[in-house]
C-alpha cells in the first residue's frame, strides 16, 4: 500500500535531484547546505529537548517514590 506522502516526497525528491545530476556543476549550493544543516541542527535540539523532558519527568518520579523532595 504507497501511502500519498510517500508519492509525493519521491515526486519530488526525483524532481529536485534530477536537475542537480545532469548540471555541470553537481551537488547543492551553499545555500542549499545551510538550508540543510539548519534543519538537521533543529531536529537535532528537538530532540534534545525532548528527551530531556523525559529524563527530567522520569527523575522526579523516582525522587518522589523514594520518599525525597
Amino acid at each position: 500500500m504507497k501511502h500519498p506522502w510517500m508519492t509525493f516526497m519521491r515526486t519530488f525528491l526525483s524532481r529536485r535531484i534530477q536537475p542537480a545530476r545532469t548540471a555541470s556543476s553537481r551537488g547543492a549550493s551553499a545555500v542549499e547546505w545551510v538550508i540543510i544543516t539548519a534543519i538537521i541542527a533543529g531536529v537535532a535540539l528537538g530532540l534534545a529537548a525532548a528527551i530531556k523532558s523525559a529524563v527530567e519527568s522520569r527523575q522526579a518520579e523516582i525522587v518522589t517514590q523514594l520518599g525525597g523532595k
